[in-house]
């Protein structure tokens, strides 16, 4: 069965019951966050839309019309640009049951990204929203593959094709092509250390697998809300969900994630699952201690899951969860773009003791840590997490050699250096790859060096990942400047605002840049010298 027949039953059984809420927390609070009549199919109250499961298959149904009067046909990509709301996921359906192939977009890239993204995927068709409007325009001309736009959103560019007033005209009803598991689904964007995003290939034999999978680890039913907060182009939360989808339960998109936001809408929304990464959990803890949120406001009975990951996860951290929350189980999983997101290692409910390992091989996944020589270490020994399933990629699009580089006989080599304890329980140690993750994001050095390096004042640059307790890392640049340069760290920092905020360096460290023979910067050395003792060593004795 494909993705799309998931949809389809769950209209025709629970086609009256909500599917989708979206929460927009700065509308709902300068309205006072009351509560508002709802309007069926499609409630709008302010700062609040909910939609059915009906209403959901007939909106995916009606642009899958749209898109094959445009042309759209088996095999071709559709682009997706969009900040979380209520219209992502039927677009997202839609494209599939064309046989066309999705391609989630980083609502944080840049025009030359967005750009360079399109043309790796070769994509035909690009739906994007108002927060893109001005970055689609700089460089659509140069998307020359890009035959059509389609604007979700108020006020249409006069070269886009406006989504509301095109789905208002396409039937509801749609007959598509017969897929099966083995056609191509989806395009996801990931990248290696050079910092070049890698389109990476996924069949609906991936997209059921994260269905499956995420099921059977959390015993989702019928009756389960999924508080869904990270952003819906990653294959985490939107996979997350998937398990609940599998059975008709809802989702509940929310838009911010300052800690009364989260808190108010898990409580009104009577949420059973929320999906959380290391930096709001902590917020929400530090929320509380300061007071600045107040328990007795909130009901979280329904609260059951409290699931986290994305980065590694420090067991203080939990510790100091449980402690808030006693009543709420613990679960992390351990995933890449290349597995289909997470779940191919799984810790489990049950394991809240091993907190700091990532855990064992998922629901229908195998794992191995190996050498150089792709031989299994002894226990205890750090080499390589590899894994194998069902939602292993099948390849990097366009890109042979970097497919062979990491698939070997059904099994993804993850770049990740990982060990097992006695127990069989899997520890990350470090990344083979320098990709540093900041709050659930990942950074590329490579491109943050080479924008340093275009300072005068700066000789030579090395980024690497520092410890960070609520972000998981922060990237710090250690810069060599050039012979008496009076350059100064307000220097640097005034000089880093052209860049996205997030990939500006939190921290400066005037020093020289080694380098090896090759003349390859030695960044094992670095943060040796840095960051201290290893990370799973903190870990095991936590």
């Amino acid at each position: 069965m494909v993705i799309t027949e998931v949809l389809r039953q769950n209209a025709e059984k629970f086609g009256k019951d909500t599917a989708l809420v979206e929460i927009s927390p700065e509308v709902r609070e300068k309205a006072g966050w009351r509560e508002f009549e709802l309007v069926e199919p499609v409630a709008r109250e302010i700062g609040r839309r909910e939609i059915t499961w009906q209403a959901f298959y007939e909106e995916s149904c009606r642009f899958a019309n749209v898109l094959t009067d445009m042309g759209v046909k088996r095999g071709d990509k559709v682009a997706i640009l969009l900040m979380n709301c209520i219209e992502w996921l039927p677009i997202y359906f839609g494209v599939l049951m064309t046989g066309a192939l999705a391609v989630p977009m980083n609502f944080r890239y840049a025009a030359d990204e967005i750009a360079y993204c399109a043309g790796l995927a070769e994509v035909d068709v690009l739906v994007f929203g108002p927060a893109f409007t001005e970055r689609v325009s700089a460089v659509r001309y140069t998307m020359r593959g890009v035959k059509n736009y389609i604007f979700v959103g108020e006020d249409a560019p006069d070269f886009t094709t406006q989504y509301t007033a095109a789905l208002e005209k396409a039937s509801p009803a749609y007959v598509g092509p017969a897929l099966t598991e083995d056609d191509h689904a989806a395009i996801y964007f990931s990248s290696g250390t050079t910092g070049f995003p890698k389109a990476i290939l996924h069949t609906h034999r991936s997209l059921m697998s994260s269905c499956i999978t995420e099921n059977r680890h959390h015993g989702q039913t019928k009756d389960d809300v999924f508080l869904c907060i990270p952003p819906l182009y990653h294959t985490g939360a939107k996979m997350h969900w998937f398990g609940s989808f599998l059975v008709g339960g809802k989702a509940v998109l929310l838009r911010g994630v300052k800690p009364s936001w989260i808190l108010k809408t898990a409580s009104e929304e009577k949420a059973t699952i929320v999906w959380l990464l290391v930096p709001w959990a902590q917020d929400i803890l530090d929320a509380i201690d300061r007071g600045d949120v107040h328990m007795d406001e909130f009901d979280l009975s329904a609260w059951r899951l409290m699931h986290i990951g994305a980065q590694p996860v420090p067991p203080s951290l939990i510790k100091r969860w449980k402690e808030k929350f006693p009543g709420h189980e613990y679960d992390t999983n351990y995933g890449l773009s290349e597995s289909i997101g997470p779940g191919c290692v799984h810790l489990g409910v049950e394991n809240i003791h091993k907190v700091g390992a990532i855990g064992k091989a998922g629901y229908m996944w195998e794992t191995k840590i190996i050498n150089e020589n792709g031989e299994e270490v002894a226990r205890g020994d750090v080499g390589e997490l590899a894994v194998k399933g069902p939602g292993v990629m099948e390849c990097y699009y366009r890109d042979e050699v970097a497919t062979a580089a990491v698939l070997h006989d059904g099994w993804l080599y993850t770049g990740d250096m990982a060990m097992e304890d006695e127990d069989g329980f899997i520890y990350l140690v470090d990344r083979k790859k320098d990709v540093i993750i900041t709050g659930g994001e990942n950074l590329y050095p490579v491109q943050i060096e080479d924008f340093l390096r275009s300072n005068k004042e700066i000789r030579d640059v090395a980024v690497i990942g520092l410890p960070d307790d609520r972000l998981g890392e922060i990237a710090a640049a250690i810069i060599e400047l050039q012979p008496d340069s009076k350059c100064t760290e307000a220097d640097i920092n005034a000089f880093c605002e052209t860049l996205p905020r997030y990939k500006r360096p939190r921290k400066i460290i005037f020093a020289d840049v080694p380098r090896n023979p090759t003349g390859k910067i030695e960044k094992p050395k670095l943060r040796k010298m840095y960051c201290g003792e290893s990370v799973v060593k903190t870990q095991i004795e936590k």
